[in-house]
């Protein structure tokens, strides 16, 4: 087994903390482990040319070869990106700013997309699935309502890797360094996530399923808090509402006995569920489609375009 941690947070914070000692109860399972702190590597800001997604569009229509991102040989991103794609899971440990993931992770997140692992295998760029399964720790200074988006946000960069999480920790009001320390609970947590990590390992890959907290978030699916209203997707199917992170469509309903809501799944709520490959790859035909749309009709706005383009403004 080989668990990767990857912390995007100071060295000897308590976004580190958290994942070692995840880590450890990994390796007392027998693990191969590792940790990277992203403060250690180069990663390119993803420039949003998207020559990747446009390549993987000519690919799937049986057109030219794919080259991959058009920094990777400027970085580190291949490196990293390989190390996970030859793990078996994942510890994830990132400290949350004004309610969201640290910038530095996001870097690494976006820059991902190039590496989707169903086009790669599609394609035999990966010889085998690596079904990663991984825990995620958002670490804060303050409570919920401070970390809000933390969560969800790692949640959501899981999805071009494949990876499905078994397990998440919101560790709250630890505002300086060493300060989880004080916070027995949480590694207590951490440690129960490294286990349930190597549990996940351990199971067939059919029957991999959540091992965190079974109350936690209000999605039945990913666990995630954001359920929003619902509106039609490019191809007309629509739901009364949708988790704002795996897509899963359904309702939302009072339980009467406890007075609590509870989000139920739509009979095909789960058709655009973005843990499940084939709804992924609807999405990239829906950006082939655009594409394709944008490239027959680009002559009704060259007039349009060129005045932006030749607008200036002054900069600072």
């Amino acid at each position: 087994m080989k668990v990767l941690a990857i912390v995007a947070g100071r060295h000897n914070g308590n976004s580190e903390i958290l994942a070692k000692e995840a880590l450890l109860a990994c390796q007392e399972a027998g693990a191969e482990c590792k940790l990277i702190n992203l403060y250690d590597y180069h990663i390119e800001m993803c420039t949003g040319c998207e020559s990747c997604t446009m390549q993987m569009g000519e690919v799937a229509q049986g057109k030219g070869t794919y080259k991959g991102c058009v920094l990777k040989d400027k970085d580190d991103m291949d490196k990293i990106v390989n190390e996970v794609q030859s793990s078996d899971g994942l510890i994830i440990a990132v400290p949350t700013y004004d309610l969201t993931p640290s910038a530095l992770y996001l870097r690494y997140a976006h820059r991902c997309l190039a590496y989707e692992v169903t086009f790669r295998l599609a394609i035999g760029e990966l010889k085998k699935d690596p079904h990663l399964v991984a825990g995620l720790i958002a670490v804060g200074g303050s409570c919920h309502d401070w970390q809000s988006l933390s969560m969800e946000v790692l949640s959501a960069s899981l999805f071009t890797q494949s990876i499905q999480c078994v397990d998440q920790l919101m560790a709250t009001r630890n505002g300086r360094p060493g300060n989880v320390l004080l916070r027995e609970d949480q590694l207590a947590a951490a440690r129960k996530m490294g286990e349930n990590v190597i549990t996940a390992i351990n199971t067939p890959v059919e029957e991999h399923t959540w091992l965190g907290d079974p109350d936690a978030g209000l999605c039945p699916r990913c666990h995630s808090s954001l359920i929003y209203p619902g509106d039609p997707h490019w191809d007309g199917i629509e739901f009364p509402f949708e988790c704002a992170v795996c897509g899963a469509g359904g309702d939302l309903v009072m339980d009467e006995e406890t007075g609590k809501y509870k989000f139920i799944l739509a009979p095909n709520g789960l058709i655009r569920d973005r843990n499940i490959n084939e709804a992924r790859a609807e999405h990239l035909n829906e950006i082939t489609q655009t594409r394709i749309d944008f490239l027959q009709r680009q002559g009704e706005i060259k007039e349009k375009y060129d005045f932006y383009k030749k607008l200036k403004f002054p900069a600072i």
